[in-house]
């Protein structure tokens, strides 16, 4: 398939790297805006047995238009199941049943450890942040988590100030130490400007490619700890026109994607 590297904008790039994480028949929790993306460009092109549910209890929705919510009733109609959030969150997810969990986060660490508690001291925090809801067990019990973040030192850090999901924690053997399930874990951090991997006998991320309007110079002065380079390292393979050919004509054709470009995303 043909690439279209100058047709794209940076929230199409960032979706369809989220996508390509996603095998067939892989079972997906996903939320709104870039997961809900992602999972469904995988669904429309090389995943399309793929089963994507949402925390609110919808199982294999097909929605007509992007979702606004986790409960926007879009995702009813078509669906195999519209259960609750008991459903999903435990039925599924901590039977184990969940390959794949999108999550993000307004801080994000080396070990891909997420905070949405609090920025700065717990007791007396700078910000007080929404919190956990679901990401929790998401990064807990499902087989991989994808996260996306914005790439500057506001939102990447050397350290989180509060673990409010756990990543790698402190290091590659942590999570068994601390009795999560075995070959769980966080897979990639898909920013605005790379997509970072975890090494796995440090649990820290790397650089695995960088996009077409970024390089590796850029990308480590933007990371707030010495961040290792892949010996692969490479360019990001922009969006194909099957790609955009879903974003555009079956799963956004009214360019909702473009909300993302006011916050940054580019």
């Amino acid at each position: 398939m043909t690439q279209n590297p100058n047709t794209y904008i940076k929230p199409e790039l960032m979706a369809c790297c989220g996508a390509r994480e996603i095998r067939d028949h892989d079972v997906v929790i996903v939320g709104t805006g870039f997961p809900a993306m992602s999972a469904n460009i995988a669904k429309h092109t090389h995943a399309p047995n793929a089963i994507l549910m949402q925390e609110s209890g919808v199982v294999d929705a097909r929605p007509k238009r992007p979702a606004l919510s986790v409960g926007d009733p879009c995702l009813n109609p078509g669906a195999a199941m519209a259960g609750c959030l008991i459903d999903v969150m435990g039925m599924f997810l901590q039977a184990g049943w969940v390959d794949v969990g999108f999550l993000s986060g307004s801080q994000v660490d080396k070990y891909g450890n997420i905070n949405t508690t609090c920025i700065g001291n717990y007791h007396q925090p700078k910000n007080r942040l929404p919190g956990s809801g679901g990401a929790n067990p998401i990064g807990t019990m499902a087989k991989k988590t994808l996260i996306i973040a914005l790439h500057d030192k506001k939102r990447l850090a050397e350290k989180v100030d509060f673990i409010t999901t756990p990543g790698y924690i402190d290091g590659p053997d942590s999570r068994q130490r601390w009795g999560f399930p075995e070959n769980t874990g966080p897979a990639c951090i898909i920013t605005n400007k790379a997509v970072l991997r975890f090494e796995k006998s440090t649990g820290e991320a790397y650089l695995s490619s960088y996009h077409p309007d970024s390089s590796i110079e850029e990308v480590k002065s933007l990371t707030p700890w010495d961040l290792e380079v892949a010996d692969d390292v490479h360019e990001t393979q922009p969006p194909t026109d099957q790609e955009l050919k879903v974003i555009r004509e079956v799963l956004d054709p009214h360019r909702m994607i473009r909300i993302y470009e006011g916050k940054g995303y580019i």
